[in-house]
């Protein structure tokens, strides 16, 4: 009868208190289940050195009855299954076939592909397919400023943070520098109103009623002032300008080259094999 595996946890949980001085053979057996072994030093790699020997023990003696279980189950399923197994075995085949394909694929790509796009080309695809870059959001241009309600100057805040004067924009900089606990500018770049929302304690119903009526924003909180101007709006629904488009156009022309040369290199590979006569069309008529 083998050793319960109470004896086996405490001996191995000695070995790991003492390891690694004490352990003569790497390959040693802990535990047998009809025909499959665990090895002392496979229980051994999962404990940390710095572990306490009870920590070690709970650990070791969890690992080895997941171990247990993991092999019984197995074995109860192979028993079982009867003729699923045919089936199980081909999709195992199939799984590895479709791995070890797609990891060609991608060694492939990684060492035969120029990924390099030049700008003319993002543009030239922008222009062909404008109708795959319609706004699902709402995209605003313009300045935000949150500062202290008891800061200095904000009357003076008021007047600059609508003006598109560079004098007065220069002033909200230094007044930013000193008081500010958030400033974007955002002049030059498309962002999402509903990113800007969550920054302001204010509730909006209908978004693009609001930003046709609402070109300055002003809201107060017990302890924030926020300011935000609205210079440029596009809602939902219209195209997006190229600048904004221009991360998913990079994405969607890399995805298009890589299907393009996996599609050409089959294709290749394919009409190679044909020459070499590697494929062989076999016939059944008589």
């Amino acid at each position: 009868m083998p050793p319960p595996i109470t004896y086996i946890l405490i001996t191995a949980c000695l070995l790991f208190a003492c390891r690694p001085n004490l352990v003569t053979k790497d390959d040693d057996v802990l535990v047998k289940v009809h025909g499959n072994s665990l090895h002392r030093s496979d229980v051994e790699k999962l404990i940390p050195s710095n572990m306490s020997s009870s920590d070690s023990f709970l650990l070791a003696e969890n690992y080895i009855e997941k171990w247990i279980k993991d092999v019984l189950t197995f074995e109860a399923a192979k028993r079982n299954i009867g003729k699923e197994e045919t089936e199980i075995n081909r999709l195992v085949e199939e799984y590895r076939r479709s791995l070890l394909r797609h990891r060609y694929q991608e060694y492939m790509i990684r060492n035969r592909l120029t990924a390099e796009i030049r700008e003319y080309e993002k543009v030239a695809y922008y222009e062909e397919n404008i109708h795959k870059f319609v706004l699902g959001k709402n995209l605003i241009k313009g300045l935000f400023l949150k500062a202290p309600a008891e800061s200095p100057g904000l009357a003076d805040v008021r007047k600059w943070y609508k003006s598109s004067d560079p004098d007065d924009l220069e002033n909200i900089e230094k007044f930013s520098i000193q008081h500010a606990a958030i400033y974007d500018y955002f002049y030059d770049q498309w962002i999402d109103f509903d990113e800007m929302l969550n920054k302001i304690p204010i509730q909006v119903s209908n978004k693009v009623q609001f930003l046709k009526t609402n070109r300055q924003v002003e809201a107060t909180d017990s302890v924030y002032c926020y300011f935000l101007n609205i210079s440029e709006y596009l809602p939902v629904g219209n195209v997006a300008p190229y600048e904004y488009a221009d991360t998913q156009i990079q994405e969607m022309m890399i995805n298009k080259r890589k299907m393009d040369f996996l599609k050409k290199f089959e294709e290749e590979l394919y009409q190679d094999a044909i020459r070499k006569g590697e494929v062989i069309f076999v016939s059944n008529q008589k």
